[in-house]
């Protein structure tokens, strides 16, 4: 029986820390993830216009670095078609599987 609190205990710990986190940088991944598979990918793929680019591109400060500052420097009306909301998802889904995240991942 102390087992099963313990567990419940340390469960409810771990479930409260990744909403803190996800609360603090204000994104939603998954949301983030389908946005960026089905709007940015399509010129972030090998052979597209803006080369391939995926989370493991990049480190978590360089995502973070990118959004602050650079944030398409090269073509900025590719974020003007989303919302703040919509980009703060995708600056999450990239930064949560970035090169030196604990999931890495390269949006398949």
């Amino acid at each position: 029986m102390k087992n099963a609190v313990k567990l419940f205990a340390c469960l409810t710990l771990m479930i409260f820390a990744a909403t803190a986190v996800l609360a603090a940088q204000g994104g939603n991944p998954k949301k983030g993830k389908y946005l960026y598979k089905k709007e940015c990918k399509a010129c972030h793929d090998a052979g597209g216009e803006g080369g391939k680019l995926t989370p493991l591109s990049k480190t978590q400060a360089q995502w973070d670095r990118f959004f602050d500052k650079d944030k398409h420097k090269t073509k900025p009306d590719a974020f003007k078609k989303f919302s703040d909301q919509d980009v703060k998802d995708i600056q999450q889904f990239l930064f949560d599987h970035a090169a030196d995240s604990d999931q890495p991942e390269t949006c398949g």
